[in-house]
C-alpha cells in the first residue's frame, strides 16, 4: 500500500509526505519520523500504523488532539481523502494514488505569545505561531527548513 500526506504551500504548491514505515510517530520531537516543529504540537502526537490494506491514525495523548475531517479522535481506520488536523497542520490522506487529484486545504493560525521555554528541546523549536496577530504564515515551510538544516548537517 502507497501512502502519502498530501499539503499545500501558500503559494499553492504541492508536498507530499510518503508513509513508508509501519508504524510512523508524527510530533516535533527530534525522534519523530515526520517532525513538525511547531509549539502546538506536541511531542509525541499521534502515529500512523501502516498495514497491507488498512492505515491507522492513533492519538498519542496529545495536548491539543488529532483530527479527522473535523472530527476529535482517538483512534481511526483512515481512508483515501480523509483529511488529518495535527494542530495547524492539515495533511489529505492519499492511499495508491487516490484520490489522484487533491484540492489545496488553506491552513491559517492566529499568532499568540510565545510561551516559555521548559527544556532545552523546546528553546530549538521554529515557533512560528510567535509575533503579531491574525497573520498568515505557511505551515510547510517550517518542515521544509528542517528538511534544509538535516540535509546540512549530513553533508558536514
Amino acid at each position: 500500500m502507497d501512502v502519502k500526506l498530501v499539503m499545500f504551500k501558500k503559494d499553492g504548491q504541492r508536498k507530499d509526505f510518503a508513509i513508508t514505515n509501519k508504524t510512523t510517530i508524527v510530533g516535533r520531537s527530534e525522534e519523530c519520523n515526520l517532525r513538525i516543529p511547531l509549539l502546538s504540537i506536541s511531542r509525541q502526537h499521534c502515529e500512523l500504523v501502516k498495514t497491507d490494506d488498512e492505515l491507522q491514525v492513533r492519538d498519542l495523548a496529545s495536548s491539543n488532539g488529532t483530527y479527522v475531517n473535523n472530527h476529535r479522535v482517538n483512534e481511526k481506520v483512515l481512508k483515501a481523502g480523509d483529511r488529518i488536523a495535527i494542530g495547524p497542520m492539515i495533511f489529505t490522506v492519499q492511499i495508491d494514488g487516490q484520490p489522484e487529484e487533491v484540492a489545496p486545504v488553506k491552513t491559517r493560525a492566529t499568532k499568540a505569545p510565545p510561551p516559555l521555554p521548559t527544556s532545552e528541546e523546546e528553546e530549538e523549536i521554529i515557533d512560528l505561531e510567535a509575533g503579531g496577530s491574525d497573520e498568515e504564515f505557511d505551515p510547510i515551510s517550517a518542515l521544509e527548513a528542517l528538511a534544509t538544516d538535516t540535509e546540512e548537517e549530513q553533508k558536514d
